[in-house]
């Protein structure tokens, strides 16, 4: 089968491979499925560069998030070949086949096609995670989410506005602004450059925001922090521009605001029940059209790194999916 291998890590993709090699083994508790689509998420491209908190020894098949078909699963297995689903592990996607674990799968959302269930999974449960669980985001809140032409940032601005806040999508490119609003027609598109809060002040009429999700880091975080509403929650999502941002501790004090840290993933495997539960939500939401995931192309396997570098060089509004076998 065709598989997008790690075979060392570089910073400029010298690393990676489009690979002939033999299809997965599934061992009990395991699931093998034919890939129909793949969503790439920026965790991938730092695998390849030794850069994301998660380092798999080189040689490895990238990939974490998948759509697709069963093939073989254990007898008691709640799949059975044919079934579609959605999910994935931390490595292995981006293949014909993978085999991934029973429980990092889940049914394929009625009426939902692969591309779009390929798109939902990780960027759905980390905006559902910080926003609902760790934030009890409430009808009416106002919402700030920076990286908003991101895949997570999107699915957070869409998630949001399915629950009923008002939010205010920001980007750092202005070309992005316009296609954002077309998209999802947020209260506000605005860019993240300089001192943004103004506009905020603005927008909110005073009132600032309930909840910042900030998938950026540095100097956005920066002024993310004075964004925040007296007794809001500030989300620590990631560092996309590449600093990891500092804070004196006088700040959150005096405006009475939380930091709250983000990891979808290790929250789901902590609590299981309570990642059931928001993959369960989540599915329900798309499947009554309450949430439509964006994806900004769709590419076969072998045009891998038109993808990896569209992201790389911050082209995307939304995620970039795979069709291995297209």
């Amino acid at each position: 089968m065709q598989a997008l291998r790690v075979e060392k890590l570089a910073d400029d993709l010298s690393g990676v491979t489009l690979a002939d090699i033999p299809e997965p083994e599934r061992r009990p508790g395991e699931v093998l499925v034919r890939v129909r689509a793949a969503s790439l998420n920026f965790p991938d491209l730092l695998m390849t560069q030794g850069k994301y908190q998660f380092k798999p020894d080189a040689p490895f098949t990238s990939g974490m998030e998948l759509a697709g078909e069963v093939m073989e699963a254990d007898a008691d297995s709640r799949f059975k070949p044919g079934d579609r689903v959605i999910g994935g592990n931390k490595t292995g996607a981006f293949a014909e086949f993978a085999v991934i674990p029973e429980r990092g799968l889940h049914p394929l959302p009625a009426g939902i096609g692969f591309a779009d269930g390929a798109s939902m999974g990780a960027a759905y449960s980390t905006a559902y995670t910080g926003l609902v669980e760790l934030c009890g985001l409430k009808p009416g809140q106002w919402v700030l989410v920076t990286g908003a032409s991101g895949g997570v940032g999107l699915a957070a601005v869409d998630l949001a506005q399915a629950l009923g806040a008002k939010v205010i999508a920001a980007t750092g490119v202005e070309a992005k602004r316009a296609r954002i609003a077309a998209r999802y027609a947020p209260e506000a598109v605005i860019l993240s450059e300089g001192r943004f809060r103004e506009q905020v002040n603005e927008i909110t009429a005073g009132h600032l925001c309930d909840v910042v999700f900030d998938p950026v880091g540095g100097d956005v975080f920066d002024e993310s922090t004075r964004c925040v509403t007296f007794g809001g929650k500030l989300v620590v999502v990631g560092f996309t521009s590449g600093r990891i941002a500092k804070i004196a501790t006088n700040i959150p004090l005096i405006k009475g605001f939380s930091i709250i840290g983000l990891r979808a993933g290790e929250y789901a495997r902590r609590f299981p029940e309570r990642g059931a539960a928001i993959s369960a939500a989540i599915a329900e939401l798309a499947s009554q059209g309450r949430i439509n995931p964006a994806i900004d192309r769709k590419l076969p396997l072998s045009r891998w790194r038109d993808g990896f570098e569209a992201m790389a060089g911050r082209e995307l509004i939304g995620k970039v999916v795979f069709e291995p076998g297209a």
